[in-house]
């Protein structure tokens, strides 16, 4: 009597795993085709419930990138609409919240020269204090600075310098008022919103990242989040780069966590990147892996009594 095959169990095990991932894609597309009248943000939802289950070893899924803006390549208008989420919905600002939602990103409106002179006010401002991990932020309107791993107020430490005129200079201030001020424009412009019911709010602020570990969670930076779930008053966020991907840092790009893949934004020197801030524009940023990432990040909110006084 002929004995048995027996079967490979290495084999066997493979072809199992397989079916399995083969399994997951078939009851994700399903799932999402079915559900596909109430939108895209149920859909993400799905994406990432059976996410961890198609993670390579070191815990990364393997996502298709689409760089959005290069750091090489100067862009007059780069843009892409997204389905808006329910995020606004429910909110009374009507003509101001997003009825179309997406991201943009400029190299024209911040002349390089503007860009220049707000990093110089940046510098100075954290030669005062910084973080012991990876980002320092220094926010003009509250006088918060990091220091070591708190905040204190900026202006209380500069009135103790005999040298304290020189570090927030009239004509840099008027740069960064006349900087905000082009950018609430643009959005109120590019996304179709009347600009009187656009107001600045908070936090807005100068950061700087580099290779440091992180001490706090502040520090982790990384990590996928929503602005208008961090910052309810948020409606639409702007962040203007002052440092070259590439050549100033390494790591530290903008990343768009979207359904089917990764869309990056490369820091450039006077760039302005610009988006909704609410679900449909999930993103983090990359670790910077050496070098100085300076940036200002931009806020604005259609509530009026979170309006950001100057």
């Amino acid at each position: 009597m002929a004995k048995p095959k027996l079967r490979n169990s290495k084999s066997s095990k493979s072809r199992g795993k397989r079916w399995n991932y083969a399994l997951y894609a078939i009851v994700i597309a399903s799932i999402s085709g079915l559900l596909c009248y109430y939108g895209d943000h149920i859909q993400i939802s799905i994406y990432h419930i059976f996410e961890r289950h198609l993670a390579t070893p070191d815990g990364t899924v393997n996502r298709s990138q689409v760089v959005l803006a290069s750091a090489s390549k100067s862009v007059d208008l780069a843009h892409r609409v997204v389905n808006c989420s329910d995020d606004y919905r429910e909110e009374p600002f009507a003509g101001c919240t997003p009825t179309v939602c997406g991201r943009g990103v400029t190299d024209t409106l911040i002349p390089r020269e503007m860009a220049l002179v707000l990093r110089g006010l940046a510098s100075r401002g954290l030669q005062l204090g910084g973080s012991s991990g990876g980002v320092s932020v220094l926010n003009l309107h509250t006088g918060a600075l990091s220091y070591d791993d708190k905040f204190v107020d900026v202006y209380k430490l500069i009135r103790k310098r005999p040298d304290s005129a020189t570090y927030f200079q009239p004509e840099a201030l008027e740069v960064y008022d006349e900087t905000k001020r082009k950018i609430k424009l643009r959005i109120a412009n590019h996304f179709g919103v009347d600009p009187t019911k656009l107001f600045l709010t908070s936090p807005t602020f100068f950061s700087r990242m580099e290779g440091k570990p992180a001490r706090t969670l502040h520090d982790e930076y990384w990590h996928s989040h929503v602005d208008k779930v961090t910052y309810e008053s948020f409606h639409y966020t702007a962040l203007l780069y002052l440092s070259d991907y590439g050549t100033d840092f390494h790591g530290g790009r903008f990343v768009f966590d979207d359904l089917h893949g990764n869309t990056t934004v490369e820091p450039r020197l006077g760039r302005v990147s610009f988006f909704t801030s609410g679900s449909e524009n999930k993103h983090h940023v990359e670790r910077v892996t050496d070098g100085l990432r300076y940036a200002v990040t931009v806020a604005f909110t259609c509530d009026p009594t979170k309006e950001l006084l100057q």
